[in-house]
């Protein structure tokens, strides 16, 4: 059975797919890019769409595959590994909403393996999924006006790097040095979709 899609004009020169899960936008994403359909300049995936970028051509055959059921890819590759710090000023709060001690927060949070499934709300946000069911947490009922640079945090299902201070509403779990995101190099973006991640306790 055909994924639930509904296609949305995006302007002139792009057009935006709506699917019922992240699963269903990863495996289009990635089965777009192999594609490599002629006229296509970028596909830009998210929570729950698929932003293609065209060069205002004829786009049937795009229109085609968008309707197509495409699995997700599996996580391949070496991992990006991340030192962190655990000393979020929410660690305890996390630890204790999911009846856990800080220690056995660090220890899952640190032993999976995540894939960047997208990047938004600042340059260099990727939300990162693979996290572990027991540390799903709503966001914050208020949110902070100032977090941090290199703050990890979790979030419902994602857990994220601020790569610039910001105000955020993620619960806090520690903080690493790694450069995020820098405009001068040729891929300015440290984390971007489709890479492996690995956070490493310090």
């Amino acid at each position: 059975m055909k994924p639930a899609v509904r296609l949305l004009p995006y302007g002139p020169r792009a057009v935006l797919a709506e699917y019922d899960n992240l699963d269903q936008v990863l495996g289009m994403a990635a089965h777009l890019r192999s594609l490599g359909l002629p006229g296509v300049i970028d596909v830009v995936p998210a929570a729950r769409t698929v932003l293609v970028h065209h060069d205002g051509g004829d786009i049937a055959d795009l229109v085609v595959v968008l309707h197509e059921r495409h699995v997700a890819p599996s996580a391949t590759g070496e991992p990006i590994e991340l030192p962190v710090t655990y000393d979020g000023a929410d660690l305890t709060v996390v630890a204790s909403a999911c009846r856990l001690s800080a220690g056995e927060v660090v220890d899952i949070h640190s032993g999976a393996l995540y894939t960047v499934a997208f990047c938004g709300f600042m340059p260099g946000f990727a939300y990162l999924i693979g996290l572990d069911p027991r540390l799903h947490l709503p966001r914050r009922n208020s949110p902070r006006p100032r977090v941090p640079a290199g703050s990890v945090a979790v979030a419902a299902e994602y857990t994220a790097v601020y790569p610039s201070a910001s105000p955020g509403g993620w619960h806090l779990l520690g903080h690493t040095n790694a450069e995020m995101w820098n405009i001068d190099q040729s891929r300015p973006a440290l984390l971007e979709p489709g890479s492996i991640v690995r956070f490493v306790p310090m």
